[in-house]
């Protein structure tokens, strides 16, 4: 492509979005720290950020069952109930009582991620003095500052900037020949920002267009031996306008390589067999599914063997300040829809990526740039407020729930914050990412080193065994040894498909006890042995998140 070509179209290029099989994607080119990250970290872990447009409302999703009839009277009109087909889901039977949580009914996918110890909830995170303003919330949010912070950076630039400066020299190369950061959506988000960058976007229209089309722009031809750069024949290198057009040029390259790099990445990938749900089945409104094609997009270029490191993926529609439920139904309505498109796509993505081989790479997190106020308006709406919840989601988070159910007592109408959002990434970056303690500190991360969330497991790689030990688990069975028969005891946390099995010491399937969908709670099941041979055998128990195998002695 002609470099002037290029310039004349810069308008059209920088401020449109680059399309993936119809979804559009920011090409975040000018996050250096992110590309030089991606080449040299010591791991190949991804973060994905679900971006919730709006302002979630944290009390629909999160139900303080231990607050019930203040929670119910201070929004009668749109709260969520405790009876019916669609009461609200209880999230975990073993939470402490003030922990305790009922999940809105669309919200089955994230239950179902729960029980399989995939996600982390956070309760009532904000920052101080939160002004509720959507615009200004997000800055900060992506800033990574406080509310009388004004940075031109934003947290996940600043942090790798510092440890892999002078981009865009050397890249792409044959270690990270890939874009580090791909933001799905309109708008270039201030996360990505450098202190002395300025983020790209590439408009391109298909995954299969990708090369062809930033091939195709049209504009003027460069004319042999005639200023073929562009540049004015005067030093300028070292002025502010010589660096930005050494910005622009550079960028020219960089856009015919990764448009085509990413055309090949997105070829050679594919998705597993998972159904990534279309529509919400419960009624028109907000019927199609906007989170499930970008979660699609994003597993299938993992797939494809890309290297990039952050993704930012987003859903609207959260500023429900009215119509937030339906007059007839407080189940219904453009909130439900949302939490459904939200939890269902977030459970296809995981499921996904588990069928993908590509699980242990991958943590999701969500953001949101305020909650909702606890009282509801006469709109069948709630209005701006302070804090919501944070799902953390993947398959080495800290399964379980931090924090507490927000006060339903506060007078102020807003839940209050309990956790600053710096906590959680600070967490992030430490624990997933292998922020060392000076990196974070040059991040201004510094002052939430000690109090950084436990949303990681151990802050390191390891097993939730523990987890599933105290909600769904096998235990002894008695009598053991046996004679005749034996009682088999197992616990379920949420209603399951459980298979029990008596296998011998060839490894062959002798007996099965139990093979049906059973609800939570103590389950003993007693099994005839008199018709197997003396001996010692296995038996084996299995539900959709948890294997345990134990021993069993037949005595004659």
């Amino acid at each position: 492509m002609k470099r002037r070509n290029f310039l004349q179209k810069i308008p059209v290029i920088a401020g449109a979005p680059l399309l993936l099989n119809n979804i559009p994607v920011q090409l975040m080119a000018d996050s250096a720290p992110l590309f030089q990250a991606a080449a040299n970290s010591t791991n190949d872990r991804v973060l994905v950020i679900v971006q919730l447009h709006g302002g979630n409302d944290g009390l629909n999703c999160l139900i303080p069952i231990n607050q019930y009839n203040l929670y119910y009277n201070r929004r009668a009109n749109v709260a969520i109930p405790d009876f019916g087909a669609r009461k609200f889901i209880t999230l975990d039977n073993r939470l402490e009582d003030q922990q305790q949580i009922g999940l809105h009914p669309d919200m089955i996918g994230l239950k179902q991620l729960y029980d399989n110890g995939r996600v982390n909830l956070v309760q009532s995170v904000s920052y101080q003095n939160n002004n509720q303003s959507h615009f200004r919330g997000r800055d900060v949010w992506f800033m990574g500052g406080s509310y009388n912070d004004y940075f031109g950076s934003g947290w996940a630039g600043r942090y790798l900037d510092q440890i892999f400066p002078n981009y865009p020299q050397n890249y792409p190369n044959n270690e990270m020949p890939d874009p580090l950061a791909l933001e799905i959506g309109n708008d270039v988000s201030l996360v990505f920002h450098r202190d002395n960058g300025i983020p790209v976007s590439v408009s391109i229209q298909n995954p299969e267009q990708f090369f062809e089309q930033v091939q195709e722009l049209k504009g003027f031809q460069d004319k042999e031996g005639i200023d073929p750069r562009g540049v004015p024949p005067t030093n300028i290198e070292n002025t502010f306008y010589g660096k930005e057009l050494r910005w622009i040029l550079d960028l020219e390259n960089k856009t015919d390589t990764y448009a085509e790099q990413l055309k090949r990445r997105y070829a050679q990938g594919a998705n597993s067999g998972t159904v990534y749900p279309a529509l919400y089945p419960y009624g028109a409104s907000n019927s199609r599914n906007p989170l499930a094609p970008q979660l699609r997009l994003v597993a299938r270029l993992l797939s494809g063997g890309i290297k990039t490191k952050v993704f930012l993926v987003r859903i609207g529609g959260f500023d429900t300040h009215a119509r937030q439920v339906e007059a007839y139904d407080s189940t219904m309505g453009s909130h439900a829809a949302l939490m459904y498109h939200t939890t269902q796509a977030m459970k296809a993505f995981q499921d996904d990526l588990k069928a993908l081989g590509l699980e242990d790479r991958v943590l999701t997190i969500t953001t949101s740039e305020f909650g909702r106020r606890i009282d509801s308006n006469a709109s069948y709406g709630t209005d701006h407020g302070v804090a919501a919840p944070m799902f953390i989601v993947g398959k080495y988070v800290n399964p379980g729930v931090i924090g507490n159910s927000p006060d339903m007592n506060v007078r102020s109408g807003s839940v209050p914050m309990q956790f600053d959002y710096r906590q959680v990434l600070t967490a992030v970056l430490r624990d997933w990412l292998g922020a060392s303690e000076t990196e974070l500190r040059n991040t201004l991360f510094g002052d939430y080193l000690s109090s950084a969330l436990p949303v990681i497991w151990n802050g390191q790689i390891t097993s939730n065994e523990g987890f599933f030990h105290e909600r769904t688990r096998l235990d002894d069975c008695f009598p053991n040894p046996a004679i005749d028969k034996t009682s088999f005891v197992f616990y379920l946390n949420a209603p399951e498909k459980v298979v029990l099995r008596l296998v011998n010491q060839q490894g062959a399937v002798v007996q099965t006890v139990v093979n049906e969908t059973l609800d939570k709670g103590r389950h003993q099941v007693q099994a005839d042995l008199s018709r197997l041979p003396a001996g010692t055998y296995l038996y084996s128990f299995e539900t959709s998140g948890h294997k345990a195998t134990k021993k069993l002695l037949i005595a004659r």
